[in-house]
């Protein structure tokens, strides 16, 4: 048995990954395979959640794009697709900034591939991320569209924004190492997009977890007290019953066991007007103890990193 503080990581180190490097680490979190990453490893990992329609994965990587467009007529099919998922601004009458997840633009082409605009966004996404569209978009690839011109937004652009682009365009995952009713709550937040590590697939019997289950320690309880002991007792306990299920029965069976204090690693990635909503209900003094624990210094990272958005909402 294992006891771990909570804690959490903004993924800053990812956002200067490509996306395909930055798909793949995420993805990974689910069945704690990290140990697999190697040179060679992402493009088979990524065509087989593509082919399993495993969607989720995708959503942990977005890109802004700026449209450039000649005409109104454009603009309104666009809009009338009611495109889901995305962030947009309007810059005048001939330029829209669009942001949306790797599975947001592959849903847009999917769902209305007629549709000019959406057509000369997925020929430019194709062309500069092949690895995410070759099995949807036609092998002689998406036909030029006139009277359109679609451009990549670097990250650093985004960070320049005004405030309230910024706080459309810029989105920031942060894994949190907490426990299972933290997440069961975390996860109520939308639009946001999640990956978690799976007690269905992970066999905590195995070397890499050190054949031993890792729970968070409670803030509820002094260490050495006498409610301490109990709740130690009480893991301990659990931990003996799960390793000796997994003997005979598999992981998603064993699971049923497990309790609350599990050790979980979730990654949150959404944009920061999200962030702002999830700081906003989970700091207050009414929010869930162990939620807070994690959420108050976290967004005092986010004030230092992003005052503009969130310096006025610092605990």
């Amino acid at each position: 048995m294992k006891v771990i503080p909570a804690s959490f990581e903004i993924q800053d180190d990812l956002d200067r990954q490509s996306l395909a490097v930055r798909i793949e680490a995420c993805g990974r979190i689910c069945y704690k395979s990290e140990d697999k990453i190697e040179a060679g490893s992402t493009e088979p990992f990524i065509e087989k959640i593509l082919k399993h329609g495993h969607n989720s994965v995708t959503e942990m990587a977005v890109i802004t794009l700026r449209i450039k467009i000649d005409s109104e007529k454009l603009a309104a099919q666009f809009f009338n697709c009611q495109p889901r998922f995305v962030q947009i601004d309007r810059h005048g009458r001939d330029e829209l900034l669009i942001t949306g997840s790797v599975r947001a633009y592959r849903e847009l082409y999917r769902e209305h591939g007629n549709v000019k605009l959406i057509k000369a966004i997925t020929g430019y996404l194709a062309k500069k991320q092949p690895l995410f569209f070759k099995d949807i978009v036609p092998k002689r690839g998406v036909i030029p569209q006139s009277g359109v011109i679609v451009e990549k937004v670097s990250l650093a652009e985004v960070d320049e924004l005004p405030a309230d682009s910024l706080a459309k365009h810029r989105y920031l995952g942060v894994k949190f190492y907490t426990n299972r009713a933290v997440t069961h709550e975390i996860v109520r937040h939308r639009p946001c997009s999640y990956l978690q590590e799976s007690q269905r697939y992970c066999r905590y019997s195995e070397d890499k977890f050190d054949s031993q289950v890792t729970f968070i320690k409670p803030m509820f309880y002094k260490e050495g007290s006498e409610d301490y002991k109990l709740w130690q007792q009480a893991m301990e306990d659990t931990e003996k019953i799960y390793l000796q299920l997994l003997e005979t029965s598999s992981p998603q069976a064993a699971r049923t066991v497990l309790p609350n204090s599990c050790k979980t690693e979730i990654i949150v990635y959404c944009n920061l007007l999200e962030w702002l909503h999830i700081f906003k209900l989970r700091t207050t003094p009414a929010a869930e103890p162990s939620m807070r624990e994690v959420m108050i210094p976290l967004l005092k990272e986010f004030a230092e990193r992003y005052p503009s958005v969130f310096g006025g909402d610092v605990v």
